[in-house]
């Protein structure tokens, strides 16, 4: 029997696909375009690779099952020639606080190995350089590298007396369950200010012990500062922390460099072994570019296997862009693209193939300049004898695949459709929605705005920035542009920190399931009122989560059972067969609409079919900034993080009232090019009225239509964090800079 030479799907439903039939060709690199909602991630993510999740989880028993990442089957009637499939998306890597660039990438594992057989003095096997194991582990921060110390200077208000609130610490106030433990005791003055007591009451207060017998006054024999007593019951305790108590810590305590280690994570021991004259703390905060360059110098034949891993894995990082980080960084520091980039260079080392590699727009977070590394080690992971499938917007991409197939034409119902299937020369010619924008020509430059003042960002030195001074102009649009890493997320967090600012970014708006577009931007009081008004009942009859929900499923709509080692059950409530409201709420409509039917409208069709200008109005928000596709019930957790951002701008332009200072963190995240126009509207929108905004931005259309242009570098990390530019964006020419030559190189026809 010929082997399978396709991936082969025949009738697919998933969301929004129509009856989809499609022979994908394996072995190749195929890339799946289409604009926003069209069912590219339907058909690549929730039809292939769930089926072929779903497949390889049912090869394994129960118990083993139930630990695996769990797989819902699509709706298709035949999916064939499948291989078992890894999914490389967005998602930050996230972690504990354990886990580190040098960790994720198991280059801290040839490190260690390297220290246990030529570090001096001889200290053990390779786990005594792991900051995970007890034999490596600092003692005094347990290999965390850090230790969480009472913020005291925030325990107190000076300008209160105890009787007023002074301790401001969950029930320490007066009232609260130990405020008497100090106000009653006749040590202090409970209706004095604290800021007219002498320094030695208030350390009295704050530490009892010797600071309290010092004070020459009475107190109780058990008496206990306040500070002592909170780090007994908030940080000294094994219990599971419930969220109070875990915002209480937030509030209350800082993360110090552990006086031990500094930092390091490991015992002394440890510390004392160098090679090449640098201890393991040191190797760890080098730049990966700089420790590979460092590495490459050992020539001992003893180590020579482990040389030549080491340099290979940190030789990845650095073609792919991520020469700048270093492999003490946490991971729970990484942005999406570099956690995607990171989780794409583990892969390269494997021996595995026959796989499927499902990638989701890899080019996210990359400088033009960049994409072409990615594009490199995409076609490395196809030459090993694997299929990669991506999910990508960007034309630099798709002019290097095998194949390109386009899903649309239209998001939400208006697409699940194959409109194109061939090369990238052919899609170019095509009647197609990425065929047309190919063909257009790019967005004109026009001319800048005036500016209304200017916002001084002074002496900025986070993480790499070099001492700058900027000054970011008020009332237009501000790009901010460079190469990954080269310090543009830190100059605008510099800028929120230092002046207010509203962060629009691409975290999930929400993981509660029942959170959705119009419940997130507040429209879905507006819905309720209206059918409370038609049908003369309380408003509160149309909330799920209220009178009106399914007493069954709790207006969820579904019921979940818990199997105990089988993997849990998710089922339709049989009561209201998934629509979450009693037949009497379903009864009341409007216009023929009941208020489940409401959540089953995309944004599109509810701003037709509700007739409430107000309504329509607020839902014309989210349609403007291209989620007209949504449907009003679709939960907020489904969203991409491109999605998630652009609805936190719907709601930004629906509450705005007052201007201010925005910043956007690279708002063409999952935007077809036909899409961008859309959003530089929005973006337009918020400038005329009045408002500063500040984007972080690779995309060149975006950054043509900007009325100022700071671009930072020239290279990352430690190479970065100084202005090369600022100005207008046409004065932006004859540099010898990345963003400067992408700018000329795509104004070429």
């Amino acid at each position: 029997m010929a082997p399978t030479r396709h991936i082969t799907v025949r009738r697919a439903h998933t969301n929004n696909l129509v009856d989809l039939d499609l022979d994908i060709p394996r072995h190749r690199l195929v890339v799946v375009v289409g604009v926003s909602g069209s069912g590219k991630s339907s058909l690549v993510f929730d039809t292939i690779a769930a089926e072929a999740g779903y497949q390889l989880g049912e090869t394994f028993p129960p118990f083993t099952r139930n630990r695996l990442p769990k797989w819902s089957r699509p709706d298709a009637e035949r999916i064939a020639g499948l291989t078992p499939v890894i999914v490389i998306d967005q998602r930050r890597i996230g972690g504990n606080a354990r886990s580190t660039v040098g960790t994720i990438t198991d280059t801290w594992t040839y490190l260690r190995l390297l220290y246990s057989r030529i570090g001096t003095p001889h200290v053990g096997e390779s786990n005594c350089f792991s900051f995970n194991d007890p034999a490596g582990m600092c003692p005094t921060c347990s290999g965390l590298g850090e230790v969480v110390a009472s913020a005291v200077e925030r325990f107190l208000d000076l300008d209160k007396s105890l009787a007023d609130g002074a301790i401001v610490l969950p029930g320490f106030g007066h009232g609260g369950y130990w405020y008497s433990l100090y106000a009653d005791i006749g040590t202090f003055d409970a209706h004095t200010p604290l800021r007219q007591w002498s320094e030695a009451e208030r350390d009295a207060l704050l530490y009892g012990g010797e600071a309290a017998a010092k004070l020459g006054r009475r107190t109780p024999k058990e008496y206990e500062g306040v500070v002592p007593r909170f780090e007994r019951i908030y940080l000294h305790t094994s219990d599971h922390l419930s969220e109070r108590k875990q915002d209480t810590i937030r509030r209350f305590t800082s993360a110090q460099t552990c006086p031990e280690c500094d930092g390091d994570r490991l015992n002394k021991a440890a510390r004392t072994a160098v090679v090449l004259g640098r201890t393991p703390g040191e190797m760890s905060r080098l730049e990966i570019a700089e420790l590979l360059d460092v590495v490459r110098t050992l020539d001992s034949a003893r180590v020579a296997p482990v040389v030549a891993a080491l340099t290979e894995r940190l030789d990845a990082m650095v073609r792919i862009g991520l020469g700048y980080l270093t492999l003490a960084r946490p991971t729970t520091s990484l942005s999406g693209g570099e956690s995607q980039r990171i989780k794409t260079v583990r892969h390269l080392g494997s021996s595995l193939t026959e796989m499927t590699y499902v990638v989701d727009e890899p080019t996210v977070g990359l400088h033009p300049s960049d994409v072409e590394s990615m594009v490199e080690l995409l076609e490395h992971l196809c030459s090993s004898g694997n299929s990669v499938l991506v999910v990508e917007h960007d034309p630099a991409v798709m002019a290097r695949a095998d194949e390109v197939i386009e899903i649309g034409p239209g998001a939400g119902a208006a697409g699940g459709r194959l409109v194109f299937q061939g090369t990238f020369d052919d899609l170019r010619r095509g009647d197609t929605p990425t065929g047309r924008a190919l063909r257009r020509r790019a967005l004109p430059e026009r001319a800048p705005r005036p500016e209304t003042g200017y916002l001084t960002v002074a002496d900025a030195r986070r993480n790499n920035l070099q001492h700058l001074t900027v000054q970011i102009p008020r009332s237009v649009m501000t790009v901010l542009t460079g190469v990954a890493g080269s310090g543009k997320s830190s100059l605008a967090a510099e800028l929120v920190e230092q002046h207010e600012a509203i962060v629009i970014d691409q975290k999930p708006v929400s993981t509660n399931r029942r959170s959705t577009p119009i419940t997130y931007t507040g429209i879905a009081p507006a819905i309720r009122r209206l059918f409370a008004r038609r049908n003369d009942v309380p408003a509160s009859l149309f909330s799920a989560n209220s009178d009106g929900g399914c007493p069954e499923c709790k207006g969820t709509g579904v019921i979940y059972t818990d199997l105990a080692f089988m993997e849990g059950r998710e089922v339709m409530c049989e009561t209201c067969h998934g629509r979450r409201f009693t037949p009497e709420v379903l009864a009341r409509t409007v216009d023929g609409l009941s208020i489940a039917d409401v959540d089953d409208l995309t944004v599109e069709q509810a701003v037709a079919r509700l007739p409430d200008k107000g309504i329509a109005r607020a839902l014309e928000q989210l349609a403007a900034v291209g989620l007209d596709y949504l449907r009003l019930g679709q939960s907020l957790s489904t969203l991409s993080g491109g999605e998630c951002q652009r609805v936190k701008i719907a709601k930004e332009l629906r509450q705005v009232e007052q201007t201010t200072t925005y910043v956007l963190d690279e708002p063409t995240t999952g935007l077809h090019m036909s899409d961008i126009d859309a959003l530089l509207h929005v973006l337009d929108r918020l400038v005329e009225q009045g408002n500063d905004v500040v984007v972080i931005e690779h995309n060149l259309d975006v950054i043509r239509r900007a009325d100022w242009l700071i671009d930072l570098g020239p290279g990352p990390g430690r190479h970065g964090g100084t202005i090369l530019f600022e100005g207008r964006v046409a004065d932006y020419t004859g540099y010898d800079t990345p963003t400067c030559r992408a700018l000329a190189d795509a104004g070429v026809e």
